[in-house]
């Protein structure tokens, strides 16, 4: 999610609680966030940072408060059905691209890249909260040294990402926000 530069610092040496990854055919170095969030409102219940070369599929126990019917994750969660055993839990992950390339032209890709596109509309949502903490706050890289300062600060920006996207019902419930009326005297 966040990437601070990959120099080295006065004393010569990177941050030891970051790691770099590939992504593509990029290097990153820095940090992950992974959410828990509640696909029907999008807003932000749980969030989890790790090292950038952790595996995704690591914390997805973390990410669930465990009321869950039915979990949609992207393809670095593959695997998670294995890792976590719930009872009456559904598991809907993305297919890797590989995957849907590899079969031939007809219906059985055609079934598969529809039931894909449904996926992601759902997981979608789940990525707001990303686009608000990038776009709206402006945070794109971090700025502390160590993961337990950058956790802080990435808790705190959901969960103002969570105000900002639920501003329009919480006015609503409020009635709106009224203007000062002068007091002439």
């Amino acid at each position: 999610m966040s990437w601070p530069r990959s120099t080295k610092n006065a004393d010569g040496e990177r941050d030891p609680e970051m790691h770099q990854t590939k992504k593509g055919n990029q290097w990153h170095f820095g940090m992950k966030a992974h959410i828990g969030a509640d696909v029907d409102s999008g807003l932000v219940h749980t969030v989890v940072t790790t090292p950038a070369n952790e595996a995704d599929v690591e914390v997805v126990d973390e990410l669930l408060h465990g009321k869950e019917q039915v979990a949609y994750a992207d393809a670095g969660y593959a695997g998670a059905q294995n890792r976590v055993t719930r009872p009456g839990l559904r598991w809907e992950i993305a297919a890797r691209r590989g995957r849907i390339k590899a079969l031939p032209e007809g219906r059985a890709r055609h079934a598969l890249e529809k039931a894909e596109r449904r996926k992601a509309s759902i997981r979608a949502r789940v990525e707001h909260p990303f686009r608000v903490i990038k776009r709206q706050f402006g945070y794109v890289k971090v700025r502390f040294k160590g993961l337990a300062k950058n956790t802080a600060q990435v808790i705190t920006l959901f969960a103002l990402s969570n105000l900002w996207m639920a501003r329009k019902r919480l006015l609503a419930i409020a009635g709106g926000l009224r203007p000062l009326q002068a007091v002439t005297g």
